[in-house]
């Protein structure tokens, strides 16, 4: 496994980042106790990086992890806050649940410009001040908007979680070609970078290699969280970051999984995905969001996910 320094934070973390939410209450749902487990493989194959945030509900999941375990973790995580009470409340809770005293990347979730970022300036100022006392060693953002990852650089975040992915499913505000271009920009002025979605919500899936290729080979990521549920996915995984390809028994046991089609909270209701489906198989029911999934009738083409400004449908 290679480890490179994310920006000017003076952190390495590895190429390879455990994207948490996928065996969190949200989707996979695994009791602690399991989730506990794969972190502790992901570690032993050389994953010393996961990615995490309060809205997420998974602490006791990765505390689980951490449990036993001696060597260096590096943990990012995120919250809604913005103000100064929301977020030494959602700091303290990181610290209490991980049971850590410092927390090593803190993020606001999914901002969406500098008028988002101005309008948690409050919340930042609140991590910069824990940062200089030492409690926290990075302060960033995550988002699915072009236009954050600039706001990013005018306000002086150490570090950023954005979306991109080859067919640029779930940037809410431009193309893959202009995310590519901001993060370049950002990358320069040595802002830490690591990427999320590389499979576009697993809705790529079936061009499994093709996006972990493209997601590997962008020059300004240090690293690249991946949500995995199992020990094949971890192997697999570890196997591309370390190879650029899957073995054959990997690429097959990971082509036999079972997956289906969710819709999370994030949901605006716009009917997007309604309008985009042949199949009918998802849809508004009077006008209530989220939108209902019809599992019988879903061939997971990918098709709604494409179509939704949100990025709220996801393949697991």
């Amino acid at each position: 496994m290679q480890y490179n320094l994310l920006g000017r934070t003076g952190i390495r973390v590895s190429e390879l980042c455990y994207g948490t939410l996928t065996f969190s209450p949200l989707q996979a749902d695994l009791p602690p106790e399991r989730a506990g487990e794969l972190l502790r493989y992901a570690f032993s194959r050389g994953i010393n990086f996961l990615d995490t945030a309060q809205y997420y509900s998974n602490y006791p999941h990765i505390r689980a992890g951490l449990k036993s375990w001696n060597g260096d973790v590096v943990i990012s995580t995120k919250c809604y806050a913005y103000d100064k009470a929301g977020a030494e409340s959602a700091l303290e809770e990181a610290r209490r649940e991980l049971d850590r005293d410092v927390i090593d990347i803190f993020m606001l979730h999914e901002q969406e410009s500098i008028y988002t970022l101005k309008g948690h300036m409050e919340a930042l100022e609140t991590f910069w001040n824990y940062k200089e006392k030492g409690v926290i060693r990075a302060v960033g953002a995550s988002t699915h908007h072009v236009a954050a990852v600039r706001g990013a650089m005018s306000v002086g975040l150490d570090v950023l979680h954005p979306l991109i992915n080859l067919e640029g499913i779930g940037i809410a505000d431009g193309t893959r070609e202009e995310m590519e271009a901001a993060l370049t920009d950002a990358s320069a002025i040595g802002i830490g970078i690591y990427t999320m979605k590389a499979l576009g919500g697993g809705n790529l899936f079936r061009r499994a290699e093709e996006c972990l290729r493209y997601a590997f080979s962008l020059p300004f990521a240090s690293s690249r969280a991946i949500g995995m549920q199992s020990e094949e996915e971890i192997d697999a995984n570890v196997t591309f970051a370390e190879t650029g390809a899957f073995r054959p028994e990997e690429k097959k046991a990971l082509e036999g999984r079972r997956r289906h089609l969710i819709v999370e909270e994030e949901c605006i209701g716009c009917g997007n995905c309604a309008k985009k489906c042949s199949q009918k198989a998802i849809k508004l029911i009077n006008g209530q969001k989220p939108a209902v999934v019809d599992l019988e009738k879903c061939v997971l083409c990918g098709y709604c996910a494409k179509s939704c400004p949100v990025c709220a449908i996801k393949v697991i």
